[in-house]
């Protein structure tokens, strides 16, 4: 029995193929039922039904670093500037709409993709704003860089704004706050005092996270931060997903089973046997008749009901079809 929310595949490498469903069995058309003294059969067999469930797709970008924090703290301009993407950029306290993103070509060492995540602010595990949406698309990640701004200018708390994000993650996913993580101390350029820096760094040494100043406007520090993301995503391995196996569907086995019950003098046959069979036969049809019939004989179909003392003129139902037994 599937639960809600529970994951049927993961689809995360190329060429990847999975089960989810299980389909029925294809019919055979009517050729398929000649002979040779029955050249041209009037009948075939419908396919089986399969199974019908309801899912939902989950999109989560597939990179190798995550660009977090609060907006217009210069992630998208991070993003514009070491990769050849083009988010759109303004001095606004609006989010970006979407994750974007890029790839840092081999001047930082191996090439590697980095998205800039958007979305992530007071309440965002919760649901406030777009941070649900977003925060998915981070799971993947193997690294954090968490882009602060320490300019001052924007009447903002360093300390409190990386202690607010982190409590997201968390709240979001206890796995996703323990990701490897780097803090990135932007907008060093405008730097009205290094006051409000030198306690982020405080922070940074507590929790034992690297912390690099950059400035994103003027190209400052950047070299020297992505050259140690290149180093650092050697030394991390990819994160693989382990899924049930046991909850992926396949194809049953095809058993002939049948049983047979008597209720008010009506024989019924039942089971996957019989199921099969009626999906695929016309029983309005006379030479698809036979054929039903013969199905029934070599199913063992007739030797029970034998044994069971039918009598000839007993009524005789299979799924939704009552027959007249005779001998």
């Amino acid at each position: 029995m599937l639960k809600l929310g529970e994951v049927l595949a993961d689809m995360s490498e190329k060429g990847q193929v999975k089960l989810i469903l299980q389909g029925g069995r294809g019919g055979k058309g009517n050729s398929h039922f000649a002979t040779s003294t029955r050249q041209a059969p009037r009948f075939s067999q419908s396919g089986e039904k399969g199974t019908e469930i309801e899912v939902i797709l989950e999109l989560k970008l597939i990179a190798d670093v995550g660009l977090i924090g609060f907006p217009n703290v210069g992630k998208s301009t991070i993003l514009s500037i070491v990769t050849s993407a083009t988010p759109k950029i303004a001095d606004y306290h609006f989010t970006t709409l979407e994750p974007n993103l890029g790839v840092v070509k081999s001047e930082y060492g191996d090439s590697f993709v980095v998205a800039d995540i958007p979305g992530i602010i007071e309440g965002a595990a919760e649901g406030v704003g777009l941070g649900l949406k977003f925060l998915r698309h981070i799971e993947r990640t193997r690294l954090l860089l968490h882009v602060i701004d320490v300019s001052g200018q924007e009447g903002r708390n360093p300390v409190e704004d990386f202690y607010k994000v982190n409590e997201e993650l968390k709240k979001y996913s206890e796995k996703l706050s323990k990701r490897k993580q780097i803090i990135v101390a932007n907008k060093i350029d405008v730097m009205q005092n290094d006051e409000e820096y030198k306690k982020l760094e405080k922070v940074a040494k507590k929790e034992g996270l690297e912390i690099y100043k950059i400035s994103a406007a003027t190209n400052m520090g950047l070299k020297e931060l992505f050259s140690r993301v290149s180093k650092v995503l050697k030394e991390l391995p990819r994160e693989e997903t382990v899924i049930d196996e046991k909850i992926v569907y396949k194809l049953k086995e095809d058993k002939e089973e049948f049983s047979v019950k008597i209720e008010n003098g009506v024989y019924i046959v039942y089971g996957p046997a019989i199921e099969k069979l009626m999906a695929r036969v016309n029983v309005l049809d006379n030479e698809s008749l036979a054929y039903f019939q013969k199905n029934l004989e070599n199913l063992g179909v007739n030797a029970r009901l034998k044994k069971m003392g039918i009598n000839e003129g007993d009524t005789v139902k299979l799924e939704d079809w009552e027959f007249e037994w005779y001998e």
